[in-house]
């Protein structure tokens, strides 16, 4: 099992930058894919970007490519979601989750695919 902590959110303007921390409890961090997520309101939550077991592999969705970067540290049980040029369209709550999965390579993108979330942390880009 693990737990994990979301940080790093607030208010920034258009065109700024918000950097993401999970931090994840247990040993065994290294054992699960993470995907950051987000949830506007009256929207559902949707898949923003993911890292495999191996930070080699990740995935983003297109509205986020070139903007955002996930990146991941095993010795410090921790992923990040760097966003940058941030736009309105982005304001939501953010959260992250962990997949466990043998493979270090595969990368799931549907939500019921991830064990464990986080609370979540508060974007919010203003015009």
């Amino acid at each position: 099992q693990v737990q994990l902590v979301e940080s790093g959110g607030g208010l920034v303007q258009v065109g700024g930058s918000l950097r993401l921390s999970c931090a994840a409890s247990g040993r065994t961090f290294s054992s699960y894919a993470m995907g950051w997520f987000r949830q506007a309101p009256g929207k559902e939550r949707e898949l923003v970007a993911a890292v495999a077991r191996s930070a080699d592999y990740t995935y983003y969705r297109d509205f986020v490519k070139g903007r955002f970067t996930i990146s991941r540290d095993n010795g410090e049980n921790t992923v990040y979601l760097q966003m940058n040029s941030l736009k309105p369209e982005d304001t939501a709550m953010y959260y992250c989750a962990a997949d466990l999965i043998t493979s270090l390579s595969t990368i799931r993108t549907q939500t019921r695919a991830y064990d464990y979330w986080g609370q979540g942390t508060q974007a919010t880009v203003s015009s």
